[in-house]
């Protein structure tokens, strides 16, 4: 089984486009590439609905599409019997945990993945960045124990592109993973394996192989993602995610349906 469950619902162009005919590309693009299930895991923050949680203007710019029409959209088209998954990518916000699952608790995901993008108000992918202001070292820090915040949260079922943080290539010395690994193994949720980084300055997948061979040793369940943007991603470079799932030991990938796990052997 492949399954790629980080995509973004967009026309070939990457103009948002919540419709239900904007899934048949990605689904024709996953079948060429030999992905036997997709899932679209639009942003939270572009739906009004969730204004509440964000404080950032990159968000709060962002917040003006309908959550309904996007759920409705890849709900019809798993209706027709097509492999998609109804997900979503939210940000985690410290301390807005209760809010945050109330907002999302009237929609039927199959998943949820957690992110952290912002902490603070600064970027970790983006300006303003959290390491122009507080360094490389203290931005490490930061960013996975916000990770292990989500993690713990109740909130996600997996945790997307886990070690975002090294996205721009500068990195903490001898950092440790076990205290965020432990963390996530006690949560019970997923992580997942992203082909995203590739294409980012660092220059290579998400998780460090480091963390994810800690992460089998705790039995630690994984997905996997393009983080596609638009249909000709899909299925991205998985042959270097599965070479890396395989070489830390994995032999099974998680399919998830209506918040519901189960394992299934990895392509």
């Amino acid at each position: 089984m492949i399954v790629d469950y980080h995509m973004h619902l967009r026309t070939e162009r990457g103009e948002i486009a919540h419709e239900t005919g904007a899934v048949d590309p990605y689904v024709e693009a996953a079948r060429e590439a030999g992905v036997d299930e997709i899932g679209f895991t639009e942003h939270v923050y572009y739906f009004r609905q969730t204004r509440s949680l964000w404080t950032v203007p990159y968000q709060t710019e962002r917040c003006v599409y309908d959550i309904e029409r996007y759920v409705e959209a890849v709900v019809r088209a798993r209706g027709r019997g097509l492999p998609v998954k109804l997900g979503l990518e939210v940000d985690y916000v410290p301390g807005r945990e209760d809010e945050t699952r109330e907002l999302l608790a009237p929609y039927p995901w199959d998943y949820l993945l957690g992110s952290v993008h912002f902490i603070d108000g600064l970027g970790v992918d983006g300006e303003p960045r959290l390491l122009d202001s507080v360094g490389v070292e203290e931005t490490w820090r930061m960013y996975f124990e916000t990770l292990a915040g989500a993690a713990r949260s109740g909130l996600f079922d997996s945790l997307s592109h886990p070690d975002l943080v090294k996205i721009f290539g500068e990195r903490a010395d001898s950092f440790d993973y076990e205290p965020v690994v432990d963390g996530i193994a006690q949560a019970g949720v997923a992580v997942e394996v992203s082909t995203a980084g590739l294409h980012k300055p660092v220059g290579e997948l998400y998780p460090h192989p480091e963390f994810l061979a800690l992460c089998h040793a705790r039995a630690i369940p994984v997905t996997m993602g393009s983080d596609a943007h638009e249909p000709s991603v899909v299925g991205r470079d998985f042959d270097r995610a599965r070479e890396l799932l395989r070489s830390t030991g994995y032999e099974t990938v998680t399919v998830f349906e209506q918040r519901r796990a189960r394992q299934e052997p990895l392509g």
